[in-house]
């Protein structure tokens, strides 16, 4: 039996959100300082994006907002995904450091679609 949630703290994809923005933060360390104010805060910006909007969500209070929000972090998990292959293609980084990140992406997302149909569906 499933435990219940007593926070968004215990969602699997806020957990995993977070994961993914320590694996960022760890990746963009070695990017040229002439980047700073590129696709290093971009990458940043749009990692943290993710777990924030998802922990957005479940505090507003209505299951509509939270659908929301979690939309939001799943249109910000795909921006993060075209900041980091963007890297890799401009060699920011080897595609070695880029890719376990960019592996993290598609398992985060599908959760964050699941958790969107399973809120949907119990508005029906």
């Amino acid at each position: 039996m499933a435990m219940p949630l007593r926070s968004y703290r215990d969602l699997t994809v806020w957990q995993d959100g977070i994961g993914l923005v320590k694996a960022c933060y760890v990746i963009t360390r070695s990017f040229p300082k002439d980047e700073l104010f590129g696709l290093t805060s971009q990458i940043r910006r749009s990692a943290v994006s993710i777990p924030a909007n998802i922990a957005e969500g479940y505090g507003r209070g209505t299951r509509k907002d939270y659908v929301r929000h979690l939309m939001i972090a799943q249109g910000s998990l795909k921006e993060l995904e075209t900041h980091l292959i963007i890297a890799s293609e401009v060699d920011l980084a080897p595609g070695g450091e880029i890719e376990p990140a960019l592996r993290r992406c598609d398992p985060l997302g599908r959760g964050l679609g699941a958790l969107i149909r399973s809120l949907r569906t119990k508005d029906d």
